[in-house]
């Protein structure tokens, strides 16, 4: 991974929302499971971690029941002590970085994380189209979703 991503990601904003916007859907969700899977084959989520330290999943009741229940606290001790209502109606992380993130960049609750961590960054669903806007948010923090815009870029022809 280039070292200036980050800058490049911020600068190809435009040409990601044309292409996601109006590109060949059909074709880039061809493409999407072999992109992604080349793009984690360079980059080690442990050594990133940006996710981590920059965004907060959402924790659906499901997820909060489910690590309640590993944390051995009640789901309204595990919501007072780490959530709070974001502006959608959803629990997410009182503040970043995640309260569960380790000092190595491992998750305290990996086996039972939240199912937007285990999806993210959806660069292997047909979500990277369908929600713009995330997408080109994630672009700037996961250098795999910058990855694997660029590659979409050039399949269509930028």
């Amino acid at each position: 991974m280039q070292a200036n991503w980050e800058k490049e990601a911020k600068e190809h904003q435009k040409a990601y929302k044309h292409m996601l916007e109006k590109g060949n859907r059909n074709k880039m969700l061809r493409e999407l499971p072999r992109l992604h899977e080349e793009a984690f084959s360079k980059i080690d989520c442990l050594q990133c971690a940006r996710c981590c330290k920059n965004h907060s999943p959402r924790f659906k009741q499901p997820d909060i029941k489910r690590i309640a229940k590993v944390l051995r606290i009640k789901e309204g001790d595990l919501v007072a002590r780490y959530l709070r209502l974001d502006s959608d109606g959803d629990y997410v992380t009182q503040k970043s970085p995640c309260p569960f993130l380790a000092d190595d960049n491992t998750c305290n609750i990996y086996d039972d994380r939240p199912s937007d961590c285990r999806r993210y960054p959806y660069t292997d669903e047909d979500v990277l189209l369908k929600r713009v806007q995330l997408t080109l948010k994630n672009a700037t923090v996961c250098p795999a979703t910058y990855a694997v815009l660029e590659e979409l870029l050039k399949l269509q022809g930028h």
